[in-house]
């Protein structure tokens, strides 16, 4: 921009100096001619100057002017006046000025494009300076928001700083706890240890005081046993002397009511007894009430002569499989699919116990002949539980690699027999629950047990549709009862023995009910009166009625 104004400055600088140096021709021209008008000069004789004329007295007296002036330039002091025509003078001379104007002009031409140039150049070097001022105040605002966010991380280090010593502080404080909460576990321990060496002590002295009380009871148990055999040797000369007519008709006080039983043939009643399926009835001992239990989760209580409900036991949570009572009709044990055992008292009709261990349904249950207090049951977790039902809990449990679907107590009830889906009868040892012998009862699941009244023979029944008579003692087949179109209706299909253990009654898929007779194995009687296949029979220990229930939850009973 300097160099420019410099240029423009020397260029008017030089331009001056000219006018100056041409203004004497000027004036020259000027003496001569009298204004008498504006567009038309005059001489002084009067005669009007034409523009040629004109022209030629200006060339001239620039000639003339040149010429002074370069005879003054070389200090010649001379006067050298050219005596040339005036034409001759007025054309070099115009045309020397001519050219010194025309270089002039090129020059001025040059001075443009270069101030052409440099202001593009300034226009560009502007530009960039405004790029560059937004660059530097761009760069201005980011040092600054820099700053504040230095600034911020400043502070959050500090505070991150502060409250890293609170918790260097706060691990410190639960260092020096855990070091105290640690020594008192270690006393706490020792403690523990020395309570643990006291209490195998008072085990070992307790397990001593045990076994002496097992001494006495073994002393009184076998005092008991002489007792009840003195008292079944006068029983049976009591009730030798009582028969009549080939019918016991009672024995003394506490002993069970039966009668010759007889071959049902027609149906009593139709109880209409449950929602679902009956899967288990059996009569309270020396009387004519039924119990059922079904798919209604409920357990149901039937006068048999009218065929009225008089009770009905609610709490369980499943579909009953199977029931048992015990000796006094006082309570009643059923096993669920809830994976329990409920036990209830019969006359208030309230749980008692509900007996769990169970991982899976509870199929079987049975209560000992001897004592009411020992319950057994089986479930489909491949065990078998011995229950204390005085106390509320197991006592004892078998387990073995196939699942049971029934069983029942010896007479002496020291014994269990037990039904297996693998078709076998086993016999374990109710004290020390070793597995005394077993034998291959059936091709097919075992479905139900019944046991004789004199506990000598128990009756099975399987899925193969054969309903075998073993020997307690010796698990030596008995009799086998078979018949046409006798069919299993499901695993847990009860059949029975009649009070005398004269008849087998079994129900079939097909709804109906075959009696066999155990003496010849045939036949003897087929009642149809279900609808649908029969899940369970029941004989009256009092030698009748006949109980039946089937899978629509329909009970029949038969006279």
């Amino acid at each position: 921009m300097e160099a420019i104004k410099h240029a423009l400055k020397a260029l008017k600088k030089r331009h001056l100096l000219e006018e100056g140096a041409h203004s004497p021709a000027f004036i020259a021209l000027s003496r001569p001619i009298v204004s008498q008008d504006r567009d038309h000069p005059v001489l002084d004789g009067g005669s009007v100057l034409t523009n040629n004329d004109m022209r030629g007295i200006l060339l001239s007296s620039l000639w003339r002017h040149f010429i002074y002036e370069d005879d003054e330039k070389n200090n010649e002091g001379e006067e050298n006046f050219i005596s040339t025509p005036l034409d001759v003078r007025w054309c070099s001379l115009g045309s020397e000025w001519k050219e010194k104007a025309e270089n002039l002009e090129v020059e001025l031409q040059q001075c443009y494009k270069a101030q052409s140039r440099l202001s593009e150049q300034l226009v560009v070097e502007v530009a960039e300076s405004r790029a560059s001022k937004a660059l530097v105040q761009e760069k201005e605002s980011m040092i600054s928001e820099l700053q504040n966010e230095l600034s911020q991380a400043r502070d959050e280090c500090s505070r991150l700083a502060e409250l890293l010593e609170e918790k260097t502080k706060a691990l410190e404080l639960l260092i020096s706890e855990h070091q105290e909460v640690k020594g008192q576990l270690e006393a706490t321990t020792l403690r523990a240890d020395n309570a643990e060496a006291e209490n195998k002590v008072l085990i070992d002295r307790w397990m001593l005081e045990k076994m002496k009380d097992a001494e006495r009871l073994n002393e009184a148990n076998a005092i008991y046993e002489d007792m009840l055999d003195r008292l079944k040797g006068s029983n049976i000369q009591l009730l030798a002397r009582q028969q009549v007519d080939g019918v016991v008709r009672q024995s003394e006080e506490g002993a069970e009511y039966y009668v010759e039983s007889t071959i049902p043939t027609t149906c009593k009643q139709r109880i209409p007894a449950h929602e679902g399926g009956c899967a288990s009835i059996l009569f309270e001992y020396n009387s004519g009430k039924l119990v059922s239990g079904g798919q209604d989760k409920a357990v149901k209580m039937w006068d048999t002569n009218t065929g009225s409900l008089t009770r009905t036991l609610y709490g369980c949570l499943g579909t009953v499989l199977d029931m048992c009572i015990t000796h006094d009709n006082k309570s009643v044990i059923a096993a669920s699919s809830a994976n329990n055992l409920y036990v209830w008292d019969v006359s208030s009709g309230r749980v008692r116990h509900t007996l769990t261990g169970h991982v899976d349904k509870v199929c079987a249950v049975d209560v000992s002949k001897v004592s009411n207090r020992n319950v057994v049951s089986a479930a489909y977790d491949r065990t078998i539980k011995v229950w204390d039902l005085q106390k509320g809990y197991c006592v004892n449990t078998l387990i073995f690699h196939s699942n049971c679907n029934a069983l029942c107590f010896s007479m002496d009830g020291q014994t269990i027999c037990s039904g297996h889906v693998d078709g076998n009868l086993r016999l374990w040892d109710i004290q020390t629950g070793k597995l005394l012998s077993e034998v291959a009862a059936h091709s097919f699941a075992v479905t139900s047990l019944s046991l004789s009244r004199s506990g000598n023979v128990i009756l099975s029944s399987g899925r193969d549709n054969l309903h075998n008579l073993f020997d307690m003692r010796t698990l030596e087949i008995c009799a086998t009862l078979r018949g046409n179109g006798n069919r299993v209706a499901s695993n847990w299909s009860r059949s029975c023995l009649s009070p005398d253990d004269g008849y087998v009654a079994g129900g079939s898929a097909d709804g109906s009910v075959h009696i066999w007779s155990v003496t010849n194995a045939k036949i003897v009687s087929t009642l149809k009166e279900h609808t649908s296949p029969v899940l369970c029979c029941s004989w009256s220990n009092l030698g009748k009625p006949l109980a039946t229930s089937d899978k629509n939850g329909n009970i029949c009973v038969w006279s």
